[in-house]
């Protein structure tokens, strides 16, 4: 009799390790997404309504706290995401998850392809411009004068926050569709997988694009009309992925 199951074949596909790094990615990203929902939906809009003294003393006691858990649960998400990535790919049989013309490569790539902008976004964007927003925060409270930096910083910042919002419904979905359902779109090469690619990247460095004021600055009309109001990037968060799935999936990835 075994006394220790999940140390068989620990190290490949199915064993314990990919399922104890399934359950701390799992973990990880409740606490990454929830966070990221947390910020879009309940704090910026209460810190709105927020005295100036108020707002301040809740950046520099809630806010800087708040992002030292999303900012780390960003990066163990990615991390053991990517360790079960490593493992499914070596030792994965017949079905190769890093091939982007299989059912499954496709939709793990896509829903990676977002994962990995949004933690982008956590690091190099919302990190470094939420420092000198909190930065500027504690001297006023300190009696000092506000950074002149603070204005651009938090504007930046949010735009990318607001984007990782509206990239997480299309993201969680292939997270889950990938061993739940793609492979109702057959096991063999997939049909019109490069027209499926040009409109995934497409759709994808327009969304980032505009969020990094690449396209338009960071105040053009596609970025007011979806992200100055959280209710929209919501909305339309889901029109985004239904584009992606329904044309990308429905009508161009089918079997021929």
């Amino acid at each position: 009799m075994t006394l220790s199951v999940i140390f068989d074949n620990f190290f490949k596909s199915g064993g314990g390790l990919q399922i104890l790094a399934r359950w701390g990615h799992v973990l990880a990203g409740i606490a990454w997404i929830g966070l990221l929902y947390f910020f879009n939906f309940v704090q910026t809009p209460a810190y709105a309504e927020l005295s100036p003294q108020a707002r301040n003393e809740a950046f520099d006691k809630i806010t800087w706290r708040a992002l030292w858990w999303f900012r780390w649960a960003a990066m163990a998400t990615f991390l053991l995401g990517l360790l079960m990535f490593g493992i499914y790919s070596s030792d994965s049989g017949d079905v190769n998850y890093g091939d982007p013309t299989h059912a499954i490569g496709a939709s793990i790539l896509t829903g990676m392809l977002f994962g990995i902008t949004m933690l982008a976004n956590v690091w190099l964007v919302i990190w470094p411009n939420q420092q000198i927003v909190i930065g500027s925060v504690r001297q006023q409270l300190a009696g000092g004068e506000a950074d002149p930096r603070q204005p651009g910083a938090a504007k930046k910042g949010a735009r990318a926050s607001r984007t990782n919002t509206f990239f997480s419904i299309t993201m969680l979905w292939f997270m889950v569709f990938t061993s739940h359902f793609s492979l109702n779109y057959g096991t063999g090469d997939l049909s019109n997988v490069a027209i499926y690619w040009v409109l995934v990247l497409a759709l994808w460095a327009f969304v980032e694009g505009s969020a990094l004021g690449l396209i338009g600055g960071l105040d053009s009309a596609f970025n007011k009309f979806v992200f100055d109001d959280h209710k929209k990037t919501i909305i339309y968060g889901f029109v985004y992925w239904a584009v992606i799935f329904f044309v990308g999936w429905e009508i161009l990835l089918k079997n021929v």
